[in-house]
């Protein structure tokens, strides 16, 4: 059996030898430590199952290397020993999540009471945990194999997502990874699901077609605007419905969430498609059709999305909507922190539109550079960093501010990712398009058993560049790789965080309004 490994910091560790033999003869692994910068540099290089933490030390304190701490790994359980029973500093190590506190001098027993407490409750969490999962595990494999409708979709994902942010508090990491095997068939049969259903979506007046990008405006956002309550609506570019449940944490006590529903993007899950899709409220052909000034082709070097402003403003001429509106991209914290500068301005309107790049940066940044591959190596970690952007982020700041004024916000995204793992080979000429979740092109060469295919770009109301153009997605975790240096690319890019096709993590997005708990 593994020894329990704790990491004891104090700037007198020296002093506390006795302490350290006392442990190791009960069995325990002790590394120690005598400042914040070098315990922090442990935590992200070691796992320890306890820490033992000195509130009062030169240089970090024990609040700041706790918020640090806590910036990695949230999992970790923390004791906080203190000199002091002030209540100003228990309220902010409470509030920074230690899960037990001593005040000194401090006994050995009571030492070896904290570990006891925190392993056995870490243990029966843990237990707890994984003895609902089992339960569940069956009633999961019967809704993948039965779930025919979107709604059946919709609640499935709900149910994943929430089984994945428990198992993350354990430390029984079998049952995560059979989660990830019921993710991955789950993911097999959403594609079917797609396939059978998504053109018929577009081309029908159904009833049975879910909420998509182009109605985002129509159905959740315009229905929540009142003369006297100025609505908020907060796009967070690549967000995925699992970080927004992450960060959505993060609002406890600031705000409550009135409704936290799901809807579908458009294919290509891909921002030019997708984020031009909401703004407009037209599919892309129809943008293209109606207002090509609007519309850059795949193969173009411009940006393809510089018109959101310009296709919001023509929506709301088409419903003959009149109101006072706001439309702010934020692609770094300045822009933010300006953005923070106009608040009261903000307030004057009836609609601000919020857009924020950070994650979809970070996606492409996580692909591009080795370091942040190494820090969101998969999806828990990839939670991790987002949470921890946001907490110190401009736009939380915002909300903390909006807090205390009568407002409504609706926090959404225009795409999620999933990490790819398998790739698929395609051939095409220099004017296929370069996304590796969807190909479009007019001499693609591909495995029809691999991909979903849209032969005629127009039954789903997608652009085409030459008469003979199709589109092409990869499915669950694959992603499209060029025959040319195949091996190179496809080892480059496996375990990268890729959008554009069809998967749960790709497509079922959030859209939750959420109002302020006023005092």
């Amino acid at each position: 059996m593994r020894k329990i490994r704790i990491l004891w910091t104090d700037d007198e560790i020296e002093a506390l030898k006795s302490y350290i033999l006392f442990l190791e003869e009960k069995g325990y692994d002790i590394n120690t430590c005598s400042n914040g910068n070098d315990t922090v540099d442990l935590v992200k290089q070691n796992d320890y199952d306890i820490i033992f933490l000195d509130e009062n030390m030169p240089g970090l304190s024990g609040i700041e290397t706790l918020r640090l701490i806590r910036e990695l790994r949230r999992d970790i359980p923390v004791v906080m020993i203190t000199r002091s029973e002030e209540e100003d500093i228990m309220e902010a190590a409470i509030g920074s999540e230690i899960d037990y506190y001593l005040i000194k001098p401090v006994k050995p027993k009571q030492i070896l009471l904290a570990i006891k407490k925190i392993v056995d409750q870490k243990r029966l969490v843990t237990e707890k945990t994984t003895t609902d999962y089992r339960q569940e595990f069956s009633l999961i494999s019967n809704m993948i194999s039965t779930a025919s409708s979107f709604t059946d979709w919709t609640e499935l994902y709900r149910k994943l997502v929430r089984w994945e942010l428990e198992l993350e508090r354990s430390s029984d990491q079998s049952m995560a990874e059979i989660l990830r095997t019921q993710e991955h068939e789950a993911n097999i049969s959403f594609a079917k699901f797609i396939s059978r259903n998504y053109l018929t979506w577009l081309n029908q007046s159904n009833e049975k077609a879910p909420l998509l990008s182009p109605s985002l405006f129509q159905k959740k956002i315009f229905p929540q605007v009142s003369n006297n309550r100025p609505l908020f609506f907060i796009l967070i570019d690549n967000m995925r419905y699992d970080q927004w449940k992450t960060i959505s944490a993060e609002l406890a006590g600031l705000y409550r969430i009135v409704e936290d529903d799901i809807y579908f993007s458009i294919l290509p899950t891909a921002t030019q498609f997708s984020r031009n899709a909401i703004f407009s409220g037209l599919m892309p052909s129809q943008i293209a059709g109606m207002m090509p000034q609007y519309w850059i082709n795949d193969d173009e070097e411009e940006g393809k999305n510089n018109f959101e402003e310009e296709l919001f403003s023509k929506l709301l001429s088409r419903k003959n909507l009149k109101y006072k509106w706001s439309y702010n991209k934020v692609s770094n914290n300045p822009d933010g922190s300006k953005l923070n500068e106009k608040i009261r301005q903000l307030l004057t309107n009836d609609i601000n539109i919020i857009i924020y790049n950070f994650v979809d940066m970070l996606s492409h940044a996580r692909t591009e550079i080795g370091l942040i591959r190494d820090l969101a190596s998969d999806e828990p970690a990839y939670r991790s960093l987002i949470r921890s952007w946001f907490i110190h982020s401009p736009l939380f700041e915002l909300l903390k501010t909006l807090s205390s004024h009568r407002v409504r916000i609706v926090f959404s995204s225009d795409h999620g990712t999933i990490r790819v793992q398998n790739p698929v080979k395609v051939v095409g000429d220099k004017k296929t398009s370069s996304n590796l979740r969807y190909k479009m092109g007019r001499n693609l060469d591909y495995n029809p058993q691999e991909v979903f295919e849209i032969k005629d770009p127009a039954a789903a109301f997608l652009p085409k560049s030459n008469i003979s153009s199709r589109y092409i997605f990869a499915t669950n975790k694959d992603f499209l790789v060029y025959q040319n240096n195949f091996n190179y690319y496809a080892g480059y890019y496996r375990n990268t965080f890729q959008h554009g096709g069809i998967s749960m993590q790709e497509m079922l997005l959030p859209v939750a309004l959420i109002e302020p708990v006023l005092k």
